[in-house]
């Protein structure tokens, strides 16, 4: 069964977040495929996964280039899954199409963004009343993630 996780971004942008989330999901030897609500927000995190650390870097490509199924890390706006990634995050209110194909299955959202939250609490529902075990994660004051329910 999915392992179904819901971040909810009270600290930090998603672009301070997700990369080290990223990693962990990297360093367990996941792929990845992110998936974004436009090709705008695509766009900004592929450039700002090339730069996001002075000392790192996070190896990706986007759907749009070739060879997708070669990345570690893909970046999409559709349901697709090119690189085969066994961890599917979902960001800006990107809906999951298909919960039961990835071992995990991670909505970010930002806590700020009214439209996003309450997103977030449909979504949770939805999948609730699917029967999926979902776990909620907060950011805390030092923007590290506690496990609320």
């Amino acid at each position: 069964m999915t392992e179904i996780l819901f971040y909810h971004l009270t600290e930090s942008t998603l672009e301070n977040a997700l990369p080290g989330l990223v990693e962990r999901s990297l360093d367990r030897k996941w792929r990845v495929v992110i998936q974004t609500g436009s090709q705008e927000r695509r766009d900004s995190l592929d450039n700002h996964l090339w730069t996001w650390s002075d000392s790192s870097f996070l190896a990706h490509g986007t759907d749009q280039e070739a060879n997708p199924e070669e990345q570690p890390v893909i970046l999409t706006t559709t349901d697709a899954n090119p690189n085969a990634a066994t961890v599917r995050f979902l960001v800006d209110g990107a809906v999951p199409s298909d919960a039961e194909n990835y071992e995990r299955l991670i909505l970010m959202f930002d806590g700020h963004d009214q439209q996003q939250l309450e997103q977030a609490r449909a979504q949770w529902k939805l999948l609730k009343d699917q029967g999926h075990a979902l776990t909620y994660w907060q950011q805390n004051a030092e923007g590290r993630w506690e496990k609320k329910a």
